[in-house]
């Protein structure tokens, strides 16, 4: 697919060409215009001159645990400006708990899985998942600075589970999932990256997580919620280029 992007946005930019056919919109706002391309799935993309982009990675978000189970962690966030060359840049869609990358240098790892009643703890990962009412299982699993948070532990009380950490809040032990981080890269503020919910009365994902009893958001890096061992969400990649670039 080719696009023009670049320039004054009556024409003259850099010619884009990606593979893996991402979504391509545009916007524009006080400051500049905008072409967007948002993968969600795997791809390419080259420029035709060397362009300056900002680059949104977030990675698949964990699942949760089944049967009592704490909520699966977010996937990694993790965002910045780079340069677009005319060398073609990978760039990789992770699915439920697997890794994203994009333009060369941004990548984010998926997050951990949410502790499971007669298995494990809450795993490690971009953000970590939440901790279950089984003795040696209660933790939740820790974060990668930078891209997510831990998971909420158990809390000592019944059958309750941690909540997953998200991109800006770790999850906490009363279930409810940490809150992603809002973007407006796409023109339109969005959170990616929550964590799932736990198990326990009223809670509740993160922004950009799953809810009671449902898989994470697709293409935000949202967590499962736990219980019923809801899946993670899928990543997506995000690049924008304004037409002054």
């Amino acid at each position: 697919m080719i696009a023009n992007a670049g320039g004054s946005p009556t024409g003259g930019g850099a010619t884009i060409t990606t593979t893996g056919s991402p979504t391509i919109t545009t916007y524009s706002d006080a400051i500049d215009a905008y072409t967007v391309y948002k993968f969600t799935g795997s791809g390419s993309i080259t420029a035709s001159r060397n362009v300056i982009a900002t680059c949104l990675v977030v990675s698949g978000g964990g699942n949760a645990g089944s049967s009592v189970g704490g909520g699966g962690g977010a996937g990694g966030y993790t965002d910045g400006m780079v340069v677009l060359t005319t060398t073609a840049t990978t760039v990789t869609v992770g699915a439920g708990g697997g890794s994203s990358s994009a333009c060369g240098t941004i990548t984010s790892s998926g997050g951990g899985v949410g502790g499971t009643h007669s298995n494990n703890a809450g795993g490690n990962g971009s953000s970590g998942g939440g901790g279950v009412p089984t003795a040696g299982h209660t933790s939740g699993g820790t974060g990668i600075t930078g891209q997510g948070n831990a998971g909420g532990n158990y809390s000592g009380s019944g059958n309750t589970s941690g909540g997953g950490g998200g991109a800006s809040v770790a999850g906490n032990s009363n279930g409810n999932g940490g809150d992603g981080k809002q973007s407006s890269i796409t023109g339109t503020a969005t959170y990616y990256a929550g964590g799932g919910a736990g198990v326990g009365t009223g809670a509740v994902g993160g922004q950009g997580g799953g809810g009671s009893g449902t898989a994470g958001t697709a293409n935000t890096g949202g967590g499962g919620s736990g219980f019923s061992g809801g899946a993670g969400g899928s990543g997506v990649v995000i690049i924008r280029i304004a037409r002054s670039a």
